[in-house]
């Protein structure tokens, strides 16, 4: 084929891609949130407290052991279960029990959770318990908020910073 026709093919052909390309970048319109909606997001991750308390090995359960795994103290590895619960205006949004993930049942849990909810005002309580020696929740969060329309209200957890933050 001449470069002459070669040539006039191929601006046809990008010339055609440039089409598709505007088409598609200019529809169809996306819309994430009507006008009147906001988003809460929850999101952490966070290890919980191991299933039971270290305990001292007696010298008769040290003797049995190989010299080089005689630790005085027995500490389990396995993790307790994450329980969060999320609830807006007196009201159940989001419930969860997570197990820990790994072989031992010893790594962090990851959160993550987003709901769409109507603007204005509102009040947010988190409660968490990481800990399966001790009953109800051990970690508490509330936060009233004025959400205006496409806010976001981020919802993060730190025990070394006091528990729940609101953003």
């Amino acid at each position: 084929m001449n470069k002459p026709v070669r040539y006039l093919l191929q601006a046809i052909n990008l010339g055609l891609f440039m089409l598709l390309i505007a088409a598609f970048s200019s529809g169809p319109a996306v819309k994430q949130l009507e006008a009147d909606e906001a988003v809460v997001t929850l999101a952490f991750g966070h290890a919980g407290q191991p299933v039971r308390e270290c305990r001292a090995r007696t010298p008769e359960e040290l003797a049995a052991l190989a010299p080089n795994m005689r630790a005085p103290m027995d500490c389990p590895r396995e993790r307790s279960v994450i329980k969060v619960l999320l609830e807006m205006d007196g009201e159940e949004v989001f419930n969860l029990d997570a197990h820990p993930p790994g072989a031992f049942k010893d790594q962090g849990v990851d959160v993550y959770h987003s709901i769409i909810v109507p603007a204005g005002k509102h009040r947010f309580t988190v409660r968490l318990n990481d800990s399966a020696l001790i009953e109800g929740y051990n970690h508490t969060g509330e936060y009233e908020a004025d959400l205006a329309p496409a806010q976001l209200l981020f919802i993060d957890f730190n025990a070394g910073m006091g528990g729940f933050i609101f953003n």
